[in-house]
């Protein structure tokens, strides 16, 4: 996949497309975030949590490139698929909050909650941004990396940015658990349950 966006950067260089190289690069880093974590605070990610957030940016930037004109479930699935990676950095954000101090416990109740309402509210802040985006290219001409498409689109990005939220607070407390305890571990060394 990354050589794909490798790909999609030069192709965006050789046509003069700067949609596809600022899709491209950002998609790229991301990538790498996996690797500089575990680098930098020696948080051993497990490998498919690796190719999960290496799909989330590789799909959104080839529907970027090309898929989101001419494939019209393409958004959607990007959709969902960004909402669950945002839903799994907040869950596994406050299970390490919870699990690094016997002071605060999180009941599970919450922590599904916590995590809709985080994925909602990013969500929101991102249709916001694709907002400012569209006005920023009328005003300049420039073509922005991102779209809005209408209150359509809006309302669609939302319900399956949901679907996302949703599935990542019903599955991730069996799922991402072990994640919390490396990142707990990593961000705070020594401290003992």
């Amino acid at each position: 996949m990354q050589v794909l966006l490798a790909a999609i950067i030069v192709y965006g260089a050789v046509a003069g497309e700067p949609k596809a190289i600022t899709n491209g690069g950002l998609g790229l880093f991301v990538t790498f975030v996996p690797a500089l974590v575990d680098r930098n605070y020696d948080i051993p990610l497990d490998p498919w949590l690796g190719v999960w957030i290496t799909s989330a940016v590789f799909f959104h930037t080839l529907g970027s490139a090309w898929f989101y004109v001419q494939i019209g479930w393409w958004d959607h699935l990007t959709h969902a698929l960004s909402a669950s990676l945002v839903a799994g950095a907040g869950y596994t954000t406050l299970r390490a909050v919870d699990l690094h101090s016997d002071e605060i416990r999180i009941p599970p109740r919450f922590a599904f909650v916590f995590i809709f309402v985080v994925v909602l509210a990013f969500g929101v802040v991102w249709e916001l941004f694709e907002f400012a985006l569209d006005i920023a290219a009328d005003a300049t001409g420039v073509s922005m990396p991102l779209a809005q498409h209408g209150l359509d689109d809006t309302v669609l990005d939302l319900l399956y940015n949901s679907i996302g939220a949703l599935l990542v607070a019903t599955f991730g407390q069996a799922h991402l658990t072990g994640v919390a305890e490396l990142v707990r571990e990593g961000l705070f060394p020594g401290r003992d349950e």
